[in-house]
């Protein structure tokens, strides 16, 4: 079976006030039968992990670097996340890619050193408003399958998010058969290159203005096994209901 999966991305939000959001999802989804894990921003990780203790909620950084120490100023490494007791981090998101010019190759490096660090990497892909006009999103995610991702020995060291990169915030979403057919492709590419046995229990998410509303279409899409929520996880009775829709999918 392949798990079921909400990640919430906070982004540059919340301070330790917003720690509450947390404490209540732990009660709220004590007995929750999906994955749940919050990525806050750096400076909560810490207390987020000892109020998720004993839960079923893990907790995530937004990025890592390459190098596990350096003079690298204002960033960190996959082994600080692991030591702080982050579990998961995202590597390559649209806004890190386009804000910080963060490359394929910048995304591998990454990734593998987040998996070396024993998190689980959520390695997102997804084309541009300029790419999807031109009718080439499927070989814009290969493209991005091929070289963001270094190899893996077990699925749970790899969730792979497809976010339309103009569907981020903007409240569109593709269609339903056209999330279809990038999942369906993606679950492909993920066999050939490692095995059905690997391939089948990769957890996919779909991100890009996932909200209660929407939520219930896309979990009922076959090769969707969950979300990587941006706005609506800043509110937890919206994320709750996200992953309420999940528990209660088919797929």
């Amino acid at each position: 079976m392949q798990r079921k999966l909400a990640v919430a991305n906070w982004k540059m939000n919340g301070t330790i006030e917003k720690l509450q959001d947390i404490e209540s999802l732990t009660k709220i989804h004590q007995q929750s039968q999906v994955g749940i894990v919050i990525c806050p921003p750096a400076t909560l990780i810490y207390q987020a992990v000892q109020i998720t203790n004993n839960s079923n909620l893990q907790i995530g950084g937004q990025n890592c670097h390459y190098d596990t120490s350096g003079p690298y100023t204002g960033d960190i490494s996959a082994d600080m996340l692991n030591n702080l007791g982050a579990r998961y981090v995202i590597i390559g998101h649209s806004e890190r890619r386009n804000s910080y010019d963060e490359q394929n190759e910048d995304v591998y490096a990454r990734a593998t050193a987040a998996i070396n660090c024993n998190l689980t990497v959520i390695v997102c892909v997804g084309e541009t408003a300029k790419q999807k006009k031109q009718n080439i999103t499927l070989d814009v995610v290969v493209t991005q399958l091929k070289e963001c991702i270094p190899n893996i020995q077990d699925a749970r060291q790899l969730v792979i998010a497809y976010e339309p990169v103009w569907a981020i915030g903007t409240g569109k979403i593709p269609t339903i058969n056209q999330i279809h057919l990038v999942h369906s492709h993606m679950r492909k590419q993920l066999n050939k290159r490692f095995g059905s046995e690997i391939a089948s229990q990769i957890c996919l998410l779909y991100g890009g203005s996932v909200n209660p509303h929407n939520a219930t279409d896309i979990f009922a899409i076959p090769d969707v096994d969950g979300a990587l929520v941006g706005n609506s996880s800043l509110f937890s009775q919206d994320f709750s209901s996200i992953i309420v829709a999940l528990e209660s999918s088919k797929f």
